[in-house]
């Protein structure tokens, strides 16, 4: 699916759309270290250019990419995990002393990655929101990142431009309560454009939710993304839409880009958290510019 097709009208037909998604993609659940971490790959079988490897945001899954997944996976393969914590995954192992809070999650992702495309692969690397945090992390740890993408990365540890209160749609006492809070949500966090907010996006931010396990809030606050991103001296994409919450796009990217010239700072008019999302085209094509 890219944005050009045409949007489903209700969340069945989002269901739909969904599971035909799934369909293409071959499914793989290797384990490291007693996590399992299921994985789905797309793309054609071989390819010149390294895999491309993308990690969702928190409350999040593989799912956040779903309008970005024909784009990319074109000519190369697209390796999409639910993170450990998260959807089809296994909660990673327990925090033990000297651990810093992404260690389990790194570890299983690492391993469980390695398993499938082998260790010391090189990989294009991308995430967005808590995954671009995660992704900057990861590789620092696993090296053999040839190039990495971060959207409305967390770990940025600038200010925040909340303007509207998240409702706890744990607490809400019955379905149709629950459904508005999810929806109000996607307002308040995730896009700009109300129009934005359709039965596709509804279901996947339902399902997400509903399968999340791990606290990412607290981790995404606590910033590191600078000392990351100096770990890795490849080149980096930092990509933000005009309209993020999470931060104040424009001067972020000029601090984050300045002096640096590894690194490329956009950011993508019209566009709140989720820009992959809402505007796909213009993400896909940033994207596809930068990993070619």
């Amino acid at each position: 699916m890219n944005s050009s097709t045409s949007t489903p009208h209700t969340d069945a037909d989002a269901h739909r759309l969904i599971a035909q998604m799934d369909a293409r993609a071959t499914r793989h659940d290797p384990e490291h270290g007693g996590v399992r971490v299921r994985w789905r790959r797309f793309g054609p079988t071989h390819a010149s250019l390294p895999p491309l490897v993308l990690l969702h945001g928190g409350h999040g899954s593989w799912l956040h990419w779903v309008r970005n997944i024909e784009a990319l996976s074109a000519d190369r393969a697209l390796w999409l995990p639910d993170m450990p914590g998260f959807h089809d995954s296994d909660v990673p192992r327990a925090l033990v002393a000297g651990d810093a809070p992404l260690d389990p999650l790194l570890e299983a992702l690492g391993g469980t990655l390695d398993t499938l495309i082998g260790a010391g692969t090189p990989i294009d690397l991308g995430g967005f929101s808590f995954g671009g945090l995660t992704a900057a992390k990861f590789a620092a740890r696993r090296g053999a990142v040839r190039k990495l993408a971060l959207l409305g990365s967390g770990g940025h540890g600038t200010l925040r431009r909340m303007a509207v209160e998240m409702i706890n749609w744990r607490a809400a006492p019955d379905r149709a309560a629950e459904a508005a809070a999810l929806r109000h949500n996607l307002a308040a966090l995730m896009l700009h454009d109300p129009a934005a907010i359709d039965a596709l996006a509804f279901t996947i931010h339902d399902i997400s939710c509903h399968g999340t396990r791990l606290r990412s809030k607290e981790i995404s606050l606590a910033g590191g993304l600078q000392q990351a991103l100096e770990a890795h001296a490849g080149p980096q994409l930092l990509l933000w839409g005009e309209f993020d919450v999470t931060a104040d796009p424009r001067p972020l990217v000029a601090q984050l880009t300045g002096g640096h010239p590894q690194r490329r700072g956009i950011v993508v008019d019209g566009a709140g958290h989720w820009v992959q999302y809402e505007r796909a085209d213009e993400t896909n094509r940033a994207m596809r510019e930068f990993l070619a």
